[in-house]
């Protein structure tokens, strides 16, 4: 990761962490990169969330694309893989999502993916930022080479038309909820139910700016499970702000999380000799009752490190078809180049009908072990990891659970923290496991007060 960009792009809160400024210089770059460097006017598409601050991060990127001589092309309000979806069937030289996904507000993001669609590499995020630290320099468009913008809400209708064209059934008489999140899904998501004839029920679809994410969403999912159930839905779909993600509520009320989402798909391709490799992809936090239920149904398993990013790096690597984090990040590289949370739940609706059972047995066979994850502020991340001590006692405690469990401990990427994770048969076991860590880590004077 870079000064300013993580795995999922460069976010903070507007105007303090993220400012404007930055997004003019984003959009200079680019505008150039792609553009003058290149000997041609570059073509860039933007889409963006709900929140008040993604105006002024849309009219920033465009004023910096164009005084670079790019033609900015902006899809509005839209979802992340939408803008991904188009920068590669539309063949633009790339394209910028603004958004935070599922944080509050007050923050904002800026996401750039490549004219595949992919999340841009690590390599061309440096010279932005080397840019952004006025460390080179572009030179403006001048004349006739000075950009423009054009409105490109076909773009979203396009997306829309997309992913109506891959269902395979009809959704006639099937009572499906959703949350939007007060997000960017609002005017698409029930666009896309409605033209498959599901009857749709939506909730928090009335974005003002401010509410996105706030009480609602993949974040806040017990509003869905009480809306499922009150209104006797056959089945639920929440996203985050900026629907690349989506988990979902079964007709009973319960929660499926992704790691269900990835066994239901990834046996459901099993079972028509369609899963390429036999495997499907995992991240490091997926729960130990996923691994456990895999293995009944002989599939196979490759575990990344966390973030979407390095579960879609393995896919295309290794050429397999479903992958995921347990948040409900899944990504299905038949059909997109990152998380979808509305192609996710028209996945779950393909499984349903095709199966003719309701989304409650289909995820059954995943049991979740108790999780306990603590998180311990510590001097140094690498001191803290490396001792010896603090790994014998993390050796001890998997040779103690034994196949019963797991435990797992890992730095965090953006804080000065060791998270310890422990799955076992029981919450009290995960705590005693836990502690019994942090203990260790204390007595060597890790800790950082």
């Amino acid at each position: 990761m870079g000064k300013y960009f993580g795995t999922d792009g460069f976010r903070g809160e507007a105007n303090k962490d993220l400012t404007f400024e930055h997004a003019i210089k984003i959009g200079q770059y680019l505008g150039w990169y792609y553009g003058a460097r290149e000997g041609k006017k570059a073509k860039v598409v933007i889409g963006k969330d709900t929140r008040r601050s993604s105006y002024m991060f849309e009219y920033a990127l465009c004023t910096g694309l164009m005084a670079t001589g790019a033609d900015a092309y902006i899809m509005h309000v839209t979802t992340t893989p939408s803008v991904s979806y188009i920068a590669r069937v539309d063949k633009f030289d790339c394209g910028i999502m603004i958004s935070a996904s599922h944080n509050p507000y007050y923050d904002n993001g800026i996401k750039i993916v490549n004219g595949n669609g992919e999340k841009m590499d690590e390599e061309t995020l440096l010279l932005i930022e080397d840019y952004i630290d006025g460390k080179c320099e572009v030179p403006m468009a001048e004349k006739d080479a000075i950009g423009r913008t054009v409105d490109y809400v076909a773009g979203r209708n396009r997306y829309i038309g997309y992913l109506v064209s891959l269902a395979k059934y009809s959704f006639k008489d099937v009572k499906v909820g959703l949350d939007v999140a007060n997000g960017a899904a609002w005017s698409i998501a029930k666009a896309v139910f409605d033209a498959l004839g599901a009857q749709t029920f939506v909730m928090n679809n009335n974005p003002d700016g401010y509410n996105i994410n706030t009480d609602c969403g993949s974040t806040h999912i017990e509003h869905l499970q009480k809306f499922v159930v009150d209104n006797g839905l056959d089945v639920g779909f929440a996203y985050d702000g900026d629907a690349d993600r989506c988990l979902c509520v079964d007709e009973k009320g319960n929660v499926v999380t992704g790691d269900h989402i990835i066994y239901i798909y990834g046996l459901y391709l099993k079972e028509q000799d369609k899963l390429i490799n036999n495997k499907v992809v995992t991240t490091v936090m997926s729960n130990f009752g996923l691994y456990k239920a895999l293995d009944k149904v002989g599939i196979e398993y490759e575990q990344t490190k966390v973030g979407d990013k390095y579960v879609y790096e393995n896919m295309v690597e290794n050429g397999h078809r479903v992958g995921g984090e347990q948040s409900g990040h899944i990504i299905f590289t038949k059909y997109a180049t990152t998380g979808d949370g509305i192609l996710t739940s028209l996945k779950m609706m393909e499984v349903m009908l095709a199966k003719e059972k309701p989304l409650s047995e289909l995820a059954a066979p995943v049991e979740f072990y108790p999780q306990v994850l603590k998180n311990v502020r510590v001097h140094s991340k690498p001191d803290a990891q490396n001792d010896p001590d603090v790994q014998a006692a993390v050796a001890k405690v998997g040779e103690e659970l034994g196949t019963t469990g797991r435990i797992l401990v890992r730095e965090s990427g953006t804080e000065p923290v060791i998270r310890v994770m422990v799955e076992a048969p029981s919450e009290e076991i995960c705590e005693k496991y836990v502690d019994g860590v942090i203990d260790v880590i204390k007595q060597k004077g890790h800790i950082a007060e």
